[in-house]
């Protein structure tokens, strides 16, 4: 299963890019990463409407969606591994996760998506996600593999 990332933002050298290089250099099939911004200034909510339409454009025909939304269900690891073992599993052969901007996501991503999914119920940066992210899909490879790395 090939797995997306498309995240509104584009980052630099910095302690988030290392992060998120760490974790997805310890993936067995990295995923992708892809960074989408739009540099007009528009008004809050044509802004997110516009990013929607450039991380949807990201997404592969037949893709599963994730979107990273505050509002979206908590998962433990171990329910998330589940999760993306149930796709791999089914037949999934594209996975996206979307990460939106400072003011977060379109209704035209979240109601497209499979998964709503929370990192929990704090905000962070949507530079950082990347990485939390990432570590929970490693984590995710060891949880179904019984590397040691998880310990519930």
């Amino acid at each position: 299963m090939r797995i997306l990332l498309a995240a509104v933002g584009r980052w630099k050298s910095g302690p988030e890019r290392d992060l998120y290089e760490r974790y997805a250099a310890r993936i067995t099939d990295p995923p992708t990463l892809r960074q989408v911004t739009e540099k007009r200034p528009l008004r809050a909510a044509e802004l997110k409407r516009r990013e929607a339409a450039l991380l949807l454009g990201q997404v592969p025909d037949g893709a599963e969606i994730v979107a990273l939304d505050g509002g979206g269900r908590q998962l433990s690891s171990t329910e998330f591994a589940d999760r993306l073992g149930r796709w791999r599993d089914s037949g999934v052969g594209d996975l996206a996760f979307l990460i939106g901007g400072a003011d977060g996501l379109d209704r035209s991503v979240t109601g497209r998506a499979a998964l709503v999914l929370s990192l929990g119920p704090m905000t962070w940066p949507h530079l950082l996600v990347r990485g939390l992210l990432a570590e929970q899909i490693y984590r995710a490879q060891c949880i179904r593999t019984g590397h040691p790395y998880h310990r519930p």
